[in-house]
C-alpha cells in the first residue's frame, strides 16, 4: 500500500530534492524539510539566499580543479604555499579534508574521480593531463598521491605514476596502515597486511 502525501507538491518536491543529497534518505529529507520550514526566518531564508549566491558565483579552478568563488581559487592564489609540492586528490572533498587538518602547505590537484572501467571512467574523463602539464613546467619537485586505498584509487595512482615517468619529480603516497587510536582486533585484513609491509623503525 502506497503512503499518502502529507503536504502540497512544492514541499514534496523539496523533500525529493533533499533526499538526493549524500547521507539523506526519504525520512531524513522529510525531517530536514520540516526543520527548515519551522525555522523559516532563521534558517530557510538565509539558506535559500546563500544557495542562490553559490549558484551564480561558484567556479571550478582552472589550475587545480578546486571549487571556489574565484578562479584561480583561494588555495592557488595563496603566495605562502609551497610551489614545489603538489598533493593529488580524487575529489574536492578530499582537498577540504586535508586542509581541515592543516597537515601540508602545498599546492593541490583534483583529479575529479578515479579510473573505473565498470563505470566507463577513462583517463580522458579525469584531470590527469593538466597535472602532467603542471609538473612539466618545472617548479614541482614532489607529487604526493593522496588517493583512497581502494582498487580504483590504486589503479589511478599507478596510471598517474606512469604518466609522470621520465619527469624529474619525486612521487610519494600517503602511508596506509593502522590509524591513530586503532585497535588491531577491529582492523580488516587488508589494513593489517599493509601496516606490516609499511612498518617503520621504532
Amino acid at each position: 500500500m502506497s503512503s499518502r502525501k502529507v503536504a502540497g507538491p512544492e514541499i514534496e518536491t523539496l523533500i525529493q530534492l533533499l533526499a538526493k543529497l549524500p547521507g539523506l534518505g526519504p525520512r531524513s529529507a522529510k525531517r530536514a524539510t520540516l526543520h527548515l520550514i519551522q525555522k523559516k526566518d532563521q534558517l530557510f531564508a538565509p539558506l535559500t539566499k546563500a544557495m542562490e549566491v553559490a549558484l551564480d558565483e561558484v567556479k571550478v579552478c582552472s589550475i587545480c580543479g578546486n571549487i571556489d568563488t574565484s578562479d584561480p581559487c583561494t588555495t592557488c592564489s595563496d603566495p605562502r604555499r609551497d610551489d614545489s609540492t603538489i598533493v593529488v586528490v580524487e575529489d574536492v572533498s578530499d582537498l577540504w579534508a586535508l586542509e581541515r587538518v592543516s597537515a601540508v602547505n602545498a599546492r593541490y590537484h583534483v583529479l575529479g574521480g578515479t579510473l573505473s572501467p565498470l563505470d566507463e571512467v577513462t583517463p580522458e574523463d579525469l584531470n590527469i593531463a593538466r597535472l602532467v602539464e603542471r609538473v612539466r613546467q618545472g617548479a614541482v619537485t614532489e607529487v604526493i598521491l593522496a588517493v583512497n586505498a581502494t582498487v580504483e584509487g590504486q589503479t589511478t595512482a599507478h596510471y598517474v605514476t606512469d604518466q609522470l615517468a621520465g619527469l624529474d619529480v619525486k612521487i610519494s603516497r600517503l602511508a596506509h596502515g593502522v590509524p591513530v587510536g586503532g585497535e588491531l582486533d577491529y582492523l580488516d585484513e587488508g589494513t593489517l597486511a599493509q601496516a606490516l609491509k609499511a612498518r617503520t623503525p621504532f
